[in-house]
């Protein structure tokens, strides 16, 4: 399917490896040139150059820590005129309710929701000027079914969930398409530290902690992060026009919801 977006730049933060990386790749595929971010700048190079070597498009790399408002500065000044934003960033980590105070909301609300909003804020005014544009947070399946030990990112993801509900209806009658992207678990290193986490805490080795994991999820499997980049790009496509401040899940049928 040609999803009418080359030609078209896209920012994709956290995009040197894991679930970043697969939407900056679908993308790139679909002849988007890209603006990609990471904090690690050898990892966000390597990746780079594997596609721009691989699909030929324009990549620019800003190696910076886009919670920070210097690091926002920084990205969104080399990115200039963007047609579409992927925000990412990786989830807090997690523990008990009892384990938390104040600043760990802090930090929680700031990687998790209140980035995004700022690179919202920054870049749907250009969007709306030009007419089109598109939007895809990538959240997590929390915001659907909260996981009792993130509860620090059930918090921060559900109240950036909630913003997008509301915006993504003011900016949709510009051509402003924003939607969520929420993840259940997929083979990424989140889910070997998850696992990692699950090995040490109960004794067991990590094959059997994925394997256990695994045999929760219908499709009894983790996702790649191939297969989440195409719907991220579908999302961010011509064709997208009509699926306004939504939520899609992809976790292989984990949540167990009507809807």
């Amino acid at each position: 399917m040609d999803l009418g977006i080359k030609g078209k730049t896209a920012l994709v933060c956290a995009s040197s490896k894991g679930l970043g990386r697969g939407c900056a790749e679908a993308l790139a595929e679909a002849g988007v040139d890209l603006v990609m971010n990471a904090r690690g700048a050898e990892a966000l190079e390597e990746t780079a150059a594997a596609i721009r070597d691989r699909f030929g498009v324009r990549v620019t790399t800003v190696a910076a820590d886009i919670v920070s408002e210097d690091g926002r500065a920084q990205v969104l000044e080399a990115a200039g005129t963007v047609d579409i934003l992927v925000t990412n960033a990786g989830g807090p980590p997690p523990g008990l309710w009892s384990d938390w105070d104040r600043a760990d909301f802090i930090a929680a609300l700031d990687a998790n929701m209140l980035t995004p909003v700022a690179l919202m804020t920054a870049l749907m005014p250009g969007m709306a000027e030009r007419g089109w544009g598109r939007v895809v947070n990538i959240t997590s399946q929390s915001v659907k079914a909260p996981i009792p030990q993130l509860g620090l990112s059930n918090a921060a993801r559900t109240g950036l969930t909630g913003y997008v509900a509301g915006t993504a209806r003011q900016v949709a009658p510009m051509g402003v398409i924003v939607n969520n992207l929420l993840p259940g678990i997929h083979a990424t290193d989140r889910a070997d530290a998850l696992d990692g986490g699950v090995s040490k805490s109960e004794g067991i080795s990590l094959e059997e902690a994925r394997a256990r994991r695994a045999a929760t999820i219908p499709a009894r499997r983790y996702g790649t992060a191939a297969e989440f980049g195409a719907m991220c790009a579908y999302l961010c496509s011509q064709h997208a026009g009509f699926i306004v401040g939504q939520n899609i899940l992809l976790d292989g049928g984990a949540t167990n919801a009507t809807i």
